[in-house]
Parts: C-alpha cells; sequence; structure tokens
C-alpha cells in the first residue's frame, strides 16, 4: 500500500510537471486574446494515462503550484494571475476536463484501435467541458453574452481536435506498454485475462 502510494505521488508529480512545460507554446487569437496552448492537450494525455483520480490530483497540483507563485500557465503567468482575467473560466475547466475524460475511460477495450478511439471521444467531451466552463469565463470577465462566448471558442476547435488525437494516439500505447500507470490495471488484467479478452476495467 506503502508502495503504492509513493508510485503515485511520484506519477502526480511528474505529469503536473509534464503539463507545466507544455505551457512554453502560446499564440493568443480572438478578441479576447485566449491563447492556443498545447496544456489542454496535456489535460487530456494525463487523464488517458493515470485515470480520474490520478489524472485529475496531477491538474490540481499543477494549478496549485501557479497559487504560490510558480509559472506554470502558457506564456509564464501563474494560477494567481490568471484568475482574474477572462481565461479563469478555462483554468477551472482544465479540472473537470480531466476528471470527465478518467471517468470515460475507466472501462476501456484491450484492443489498442478500440482504445485510440474511445480516447478521442472521451477526450472531445472533456474539451467541451472546458469551452463550456471557459464561455463562462468570458460571460463574467469579458462581459460577452451567451452566443458571443460560445463563439469565441470557434477558432480553438480545429486545433483541439488535432491535439486529442495526438494525445490518443500517444495515451494508447504507452498505457499498454506502462499498464500501472492506472491503479487496479494488474488485478484488472488478471480477471480479464480470466473471462473476457476485449474489456478490461481499471478503476
Amino acid at each position: 500500500m506503502q508502495k503504492q502510494a509513493i508510485q503515485s505521488l511520484v506519477y502526480i508529480a511528474a505529469f503536473a510537471a509534464l503539463i507545466i512545460v507544455l505551457g512554453a507554446v502560446s499564440i493568443p487569437v480572438g478578441a479576447a486574446g485566449v491563447p492556443i496552448v498545447l496544456q489542454n492537450m496535456g489535460i487530456a494525455l494525463v487523464a488517458m494515462l493515470l485515470g480520474w483520480r490520478r489524472g485529475t490530483l496531477a491538474v490540481l497540483l499543477f494549478l496549485g503550484v501557479g497559487l504560490i507563485g510558480v509559472p506554470n500557465l502558457a506564456g509564464f503567468r501563474t494560477t494567481l494571475s490568471a484568475l482574474p482575467g477572462p481565461t479563469a473560466g478555462y483554468i477551472v475547466g482544465y479540472i473537470f476536463a480531466a476528471l470527465v475524460i478518467g471517468l470515460l475511460t475507466v472501462r476501456r477495450p484491450r484492443r489498442a484501435g478500440a482504445m485510440i478511439g474511445l480516447f478521442i471521444v472521451a477526450g472531445l467531451v472533456g474539451v467541451l467541458v472546458q469551452y463550456f466552463f471557459g464561455a463562462l469565463g468570458l460571460m463574467v470577465r469579458a462581459d460577452m453574452g451567451a452566443g458571443e462566448a460560445i463563439v469565441a471558442n470557434a477558432p480553438f476547435i480545429p486545433g483541439d481536435i488535432i491535439k486529442i488525437v495526438v494525445a490518443a494516439l500517444i495515451a494508447a500505447p504507452v498505457l499498454r506498454a506502462f499498464p500501472d500507470l492506472r491503479p487496479g490495471r494488474r488485478r484488472a488484467t488478471a480477471d480479464a485475462n480470466a473471462t473476457s479478452p476485449e474489456t478490461t476495467t481499471i478503476r
């Protein structure tokens, strides 16, 4: 139990650091100045690899270090400095996107192609969750109407689809090679081998 707890802490810290590193890319677009970043791809990738519990904790750690002054967001900003701005909703959306993606992939097919397909669908749902919170933030902080705030997400849709597909293509083979990234995988694999070859249950 202690070994698993230490392993979880290591994974959470390592993937939180990965999300921060992906923040090096930031391209402001649109009237609200919301940037195109790779961090949302990192959020999706972490949730796909670590599951809902570890993945959400990694995102919380990533955001938490920014509350104490560590530059963790795109453009070398901190969470603390970004919260009063128009992108605050997207930051909150990171947490819920990771949670949703992790929950949607709790049960996943064992076949690589089907797993990638599930990851893509879950990732796109996660993006919609982030858009929802982002739009709320724009309505509150940028004084936009609901329609205008929703439309503000349009420039990001093609890029976000590509990022989710890339995340899924990375996550599936990595998770097959390193199943311990998700807790309970060994037991689930043993149960699956004894019953059905098609589906694995992971918590």
